[in-house]
């Protein structure tokens, strides 16, 4: 198996400057940093790089999954709302696993970064595993995030992680391990429970 990719950004597109703009900003800074721990790999896999308009969108996405070390899930309300945000959260559950019975993890592959909360708190699936990022700080008026002080011990350990997985991989993945084979997962629940606002029935 080949490593391409040192992570792959997942999140929910977003047609304003607000999310585009963080996505960006946090993109060029995990470069910047990331660069000096890979051989050739490419720091991130960022669908809008990668993906033409003739593509098997399932098939490309599931491969770029599997060939990338870690996943970084840019958190916003509007991510857990997306089926297909939530399969490719799924997705990468499933590599966990898989990569958890080749070697022991030194931490998990889904690195959350909060860029807006939910004012319901944050899902389960985001607050349990205890480890994530509190971008939520982030406005329109934000320095860059390359050298802004107030978010760059995120950033700090966002790479430190990556790095750390990137070597573990390479180590211990089978050679003969083939990403063509992986697929996304067919369907995903809600991430929350839908409200039963029927009246009683009598």
């Amino acid at each position: 198996m080949t490593i391409r990719h040192g992570c792959f950004f997942s999140y929910a597109h977003g047609r304003h400057a607000l999310m585009n703009r963080f996505k960006t900003d946090l993109s060029d800074a995990i470069r910047c940093y990331l660069e000096p721990h890979f051989d050739n790999e490419d720091e991130l896999f960022i669908d809008t790089d990668f993906l033409g308009g003739g593509d098997d969108l399932d098939k490309r996405l599931a491969r770029a999954l599997c060939e990338s070390v870690s996943m970084i899930l840019i958190y916003t309300p509007k991510y857990e709302a997306h089926e297909a945000t939530r399969r490719e959260f799924a997705a990468m559950q499933l590599l966990e696993q898989q990569r958890g019975a080749w070697y022991q993890l030194p931490s998990r592959l889904i690195i959350p970064v909060i860029m807006t909360r939910h004012p319901l708190d944050l899902p389960p699936q985001i607050k349990n595993p205890g480890f994530y990022l509190d971008f939520s700080g982030y406005t329109m008026a934000t320095e860059d995030l390359k050298s802004n002080p107030e978010f760059l011990p995120h950033i700090e350990k966002l790479v430190e992680r990556i790095a750390t997985l990137y070597h573990y991989q390479k180590m211990f993945t089978p050679a003969d391990h083939d990403c063509n084979q992986f697929v996304l997962p067919a369907v995903t629940q809600p991430w929350r429970a839908v409200p039963d606002f029927s009246f009683p029935k009598i």
